[in-house]
């Protein structure tokens, strides 16, 4: 069993930062791929950045690639998300989700992850 548990989210203006995070319990950690995905009200939930478990590769969807960027540190049990240059259109409840094994590419980009976190809010004023 896995349990996940994002941090990081706010409020902040068009164009500022934030850095989210998501602390795993488990030892399982350092072998699973994480991914943070995220839903807008009203809109269905939407893959946002993965990472590998050894973090070698990463992967982003266009509407973030360039604003975004996807970390971990496995002897912290913990993976991140920078957001830059933030848009209103960001807003939305982030959630970190761990995929277990070994998965790399289009493994990782639909919702068929493992275990999920509970959401943090991330809400962008223009």
């Amino acid at each position: 069993q896995v349990q996940l548990v994002e941090s990081g989210g706010g409020l902040v203006q068009a164009g500022g930062s934030l850095r989210l995070s998501c602390v795993a319990s488990g030892r399982t950690f350092s072998s699973a791929a994480m991914g943070w995905f995220r839903q807008a009200p009203g809109k269905e939930r939407e893959f946002v950045a993965a990472i590998t478990w050894s973090g070698s590769r990463t992967y982003y969807a266009d509407s973030v690639k360039g604003r975004f960027t996807i970390s971990r540190d496995n002897a912290k049990n913990t993976v991140y998300l920078q957001l830059n240059s933030l848009k209103p259109e960001d807003t939305a409840v982030y959630y970190c989700a761990a995929k277990m094994g070994y998965y790399t590419g289009s493994q990782l980009l639909s919702d068929q992850y493992n275990y999920w976190g509970q959401g943090t809010q991330v809400t962008v004023s223009s």
